[in-house]
């Protein structure tokens, strides 16, 4: 028996290191097996498509057969005074505005979904993202029924006397004020979801050992709830910022010369009468650029708050 017990002994430490090569090769086989359709979904359908747009963007391709070549004119003149940057700062000013209008609306409302104790807060949360079940189009369309001259509201102040049908509220449609409404009303939704998903998952007995320690409900919010829910009010202001910064289907329908914004104009370099690809390839790229590194300051933020509160 001890002779048989030290063979076998012998053979499975012989069979070990044997063993360990084929296992690092079975997994530098499959890693590239589960990797390989995803990197080929996104090389195919986005960084391809960005690399074709980049090529419009220096002439090397063009829309009609003309003479060209590699050229940056299109950029230089992006950064040469055009009205371009104007029409930019101008949509992240809007988009800055609405991102926060609705983060400052949403996060109160997901707060008393998620800390209330309320047993009908799934019920109330599935109210609230019931716009969701009707079309993006619809809704924004039923603005224009609402804040048109002859809508809603204007009716409704026709009927009180204190507007006159010759002189509605102009200002309410297809201007920077309808554009921005109508964004922060879909929008809310969409950003109430991700921070009551993190309030909803806070630790209550953080809330508690602060109630122990005496500290009031403010003090217990700045100190304990505010921090804590940080990310999720990082991820649902970016979740809003983002798309409004290229945002062109609402502004087309509810904003008019006064709402038009950058996403409009690279839509109109594409698809008008008179087509310049190249310049609207350079508009889409400078968006996505700008995009790109703001996210990721928004990221290193995160990163050093979430660093302070450990």
């Amino acid at each position: 028996m001890g002779a048989g017990e030290g063979g076998l002994t012998v053979e499975a430490a012989t069979s070990e290191p044997a063993a360990a090569p084929r296992r690092r090769r079975r997994r530098r086989l499959t890693t590239p097996a589960l990797l390989g359709l995803p990197v080929a979904w996104l090389a195919v359908f986005f960084l391809a498509p960005i690399a074709i747009v980049a090529a419009y963007g220096v002439d090397v391709l063009v829309l009609f057969p003309r003479p060209h070549g590699f050229t940056i004119s299109a950029w230089r003149s992006l950064f040469s005074g055009t009205p371009y940057l104007h029409l930019f700062a101008k949509s992240v000013e809007m988009s800055l505005i609405v991102s926060a209008i609705v983060v400052l609306v949403a996060y109160p409302l997901a707060y008393f979904l998620a800390l209330s104790g309320t047993k009908r807060k799934y019920i109330l949360l599935l109210v609230l993202i019931a716009p969701f079940l009707t079309s993006y189009l619809l809704r924004v369309l039923a603005w224009k029924v609402i804040l048109g001259d002859q809508g809603v509201i204007n009716t409704f102040l026709f009927w009180t006397g204190l507007r006159s049908p010759e002189h509605p509220l102009s200002f309410l449609l297809y201007s920077r004020f309808a554009v921005m409404l109508v964004l922060g009303y879909v929008w809310l939704p969409f950003v109430a979801l991700p921070i009551f998903v993190t309030l909803e998952t806070l630790d209550r007995g953080l809330l508690e050992a602060a109630s122990d320690l005496y500290a009031s409900r403010l003090q217990a919010f700045v100190r304990v709830t505010l921090p804590l829910s940080a990310p999720g009010l990082v991820a649902a202001f970016l979740f809003v910022f983002i798309p409004t910064v290229g945002e062109f289907i609402t502004p087309s329908l509810v904003g008019g010369t006064g709402g038009y914004m950058y996403g409009n104009q690279i839509v109109d370099l594409f698809g008008t009468g008179f087509p310049d690809w190249e310049t609207g390839s350079v508009l889409a790229l400078f968006l996505l650029a700008v995009i790109a590194i703001l996210t990721l300051v928004f990221v290193r933020f995160l990163r050093a708050g979430e660093a302070q509160t450990a």
